[in-house]
């Protein structure tokens, strides 16, 4: 099982090609990855729903996330709460400056998949935790691109699962290990029966 998986999609995130309709808060919670599971779908499709959206999410045990898509996004995602927020930081100096903002609400601010974003590292506050996200983190040359952060930042792990089969962190796992990253957990495991301990 899993320490943590935070970046899990599923149907809520409507407009996201890559979900399949199996990929259900339900199926997510059953199937017990991971010691602590949170979704985030994207904020721009549930935005309009996102008061149900977060009742779905907890009344299955799980953390209410939300992946919010550069800083256009960022003050609607500020007007309701969530646990925690991902957060696609381009390589734009508005972003960068939404990063302040975003960490001001005192919830966790995950940068997702950097490496596929161009963002620039050095840029990032140092209180943002750095995602090793296992859909993107190969697509680079990770060692030059995380590893001189690699004492600056707290990082976390995450699947980015959009489909059930994608319910994994072995590669992000693997470059951790390389890195000699220790992920920080952002909450308190469920226990075993599923629910918080």
């Amino acid at each position: 099982m899993l320490p943590q998986d935070l970046h899990i999609h599923t149907t809520w995130s409507w407009g996201d090609d890559a979900v399949v309709p199996e990929q259900t808060i339900a199926l997510v919670a059953s199937l017990r990855h991971a010691h602590i599971v949170g979704v985030s779908d994207h904020f721009e499709h549930i935005v309009r729903r996102f008061e149900d959206y977060a009742a779905a999410v907890r009344a299955a045990g799980l953390k209410v996330g939300m992946e919010v898509n550069g800083h256009e996004w960022v003050d609607a995602a500020l007007a309701v709460a969530c646990d925690y927020r991902i957060f696609h930081c381009f390589d734009r100096d508005a972003d960068y400056a939404a990063l302040e903002r975003l960490l001001a609400s005192g919830d966790p601010v995950i940068i997702a998949h950097p490496n596929a974003l161009d963002t620039d590292l050095d840029r990032v506050p140092s209180d943002c935790l750095i995602e090793l996200n296992n859909r993107y983190v190969w697509r680079c040359d990770w060692r030059a691109y995380y590893g001189p952060f690699v004492e600056r930042f707290d990082f976390v792990i995450g699947s980015d699962a959009h489909q059930p089969n994608w319910l994994g962190q072995s590669v992000a796992q693997h470059v951790a290990a390389e890195l000699g990253v220790r992920e920080r957990l952002l909450f308190a495991p469920r226990s075993v029966s599923g629910g918080d301990t």
